[in-house]
């Protein structure tokens, strides 16, 4: 690309882009500046921060704190209680810096923890 910015100098840009084999559209792409990344909007029926607490409360209730977001999932259909998807649930945990820890936690540890405050 810089040796076609500077053979551009002496001679047009479409000669030099011809002559060494760059795509005229690509050479004026790369001498714009880069715009920057816009921000992703929040979707309208993304929940809110207190629904995310009451998924997270269910997560680390008792019942659910050594289970998979698939198992709770189920367990609160059966219940006819509907929080969010489990992909959903995934994304709060990973939100959270939860969802490497959920495989090595357990529950008695944190039964030990809540007893012991």
């Amino acid at each position: 690309m810089s040796a076609a910015l500077e053979l551009g100098k002496s001679v047009t840009q479409a000669a030099a882009c011809r002559a060494l084999g760059v795509p005229r559209a690509t050479l004026y792409r790369r001498m714009q500046p880069s715009a920057p990344p816009r921000p992703r909007p929040t979707p309208e029926r993304a929940l809110d921060a207190a629904e995310r607490q009451a998924v997270l409360d269910h997560l680390h209730s008792e019942r659910f704190c050594d289970k998979a977001p698939a198992e709770v999932y189920a367990t609160l259909l059966d219940e006819n209680i509907y929080l969010c998807s489990i992909r959903t649930m995934h994304r709060i945990l990973e939100d959270n810096s939860e969802l490497k820890g959920l495989l090595t936690r357990n529950c008695r540890t944190m039964r030990f923890t809540r007893l012991s405050e």
